[in-house]
């Protein structure tokens, strides 16, 4: 049996008065409030965009994407890039999530408009792992 600890449970910051559930980190977990809004950046150091929301399988209750917001301007012209969450790896430095693509290739990279989501499904998932060389 898989024995947690209070260290595993707790959070940097315990939940006060006012504040029923906390949604900060621990060493291992963070909240999806503080991964919303989170810079990504090219392997070159280039910011891309941010990640505009998580797409979490229902029944494993992994992160399967992260859903990149890219340009636009006060929420005009944003087109949202699904990104395997298993292509983003954190940099402390940065303080932002790195994915191993530039700016060029983004442009050819799955992406979807607020009036065009695509279908998440098996199809969608196993091109949008092809493209950016993850394993399905």
């Amino acid at each position: 049996m898989n024995q947690m600890t209070s260290e595993t449970l707790m959070p940097d910051k315990a939940a006060g008065p006012g504040n029923s559930v906390s949604t900060e980190e621990t060493h291992d977990l963070i909240s999806s409030d503080k991964v919303d809004g989170t810079a990504v950046y090219s392997t070159d150091g280039e910011k891309l965009g941010h990640v505009d929301h998580l797409m979490i399988g229902k029944r494993s209750g992994q992160v399967k994407y992260a859903v990149m917001s890219f340009g636009g301007f006060l929420g005009l012209g944003e087109s949202y890039h699904p990104i395997p969450w298993d292509a983003l790896d954190y940099d402390t430095q940065r303080d932002g999530y790195v994915v191993a693509i530039d700016k060029a290739k983004l442009h050819d990279a799955p992406y979807y408009t607020g009036d065009s989501p695509p279908v998440f499904d098996a199809n969608f998932g196993a091109g949008l792992y092809r493209y950016y060389g993850v394993f399905y």
